[in-house]
């Protein structure tokens, strides 16, 4: 079942103690556009699944990557994505984002979408316990 738009901000919201909920819906777009474009065929399918729809669009429409790009890369893409972020507030954007696309995705789902990421990832979606 899909969370609801509102829920699903709520909770990034929470999670990255934004001020209103446009920082929290600018994050998660980014990090998101980011993810689909490192997910392919049936996982990236899968967690459209469980996100709210118009984040499932933006995950399957996502921005090309010509590499995968490790953890730090993905945080400095994110910083280059988002108007006046620094490498340091991007970093708490992608783990308010991240941790909470594992909760709606689960744990399987979770350690399947690791196994296609660059190691170092599991600490950015708040689960180090699912490190290869």
């Amino acid at each position: 079942m899909r969370p609801r738009w509102h829920a699903f901000l709520d909770r990034v919201a929470e999670r990255g103690d934004y001020d209103t909920p446009q920082e929290a819906e600018r994050a998660a777009r980014v990090v998101l556009a980011l993810l689909g474009a490192h997910l392919v065929g049936d996982v990236r399918t899968a967690l459209a699944t469980r996100l709210p729809e118009t984040f499932a669009v933006v995950l399957l429409n996502p921005l090309q990557a010509a590499e995968p790009l490790t953890p730090e890369r993905f945080v400095r893409a994110t910083a280059a994505w988002i108007e006046g972020a620094t490498e340091r507030t991007a970093a708490w954007d992608v783990s308010a984002v991240l941790s909470v696309v594992a909760d709606a995705a689960g744990e399987d789902l979770t350690g399947r979408m690791l196994l296609q990421l660059p190691p170092g990832y599991d600490l950015l979606f708040g689960r180090p316990d699912l490190s290869r």
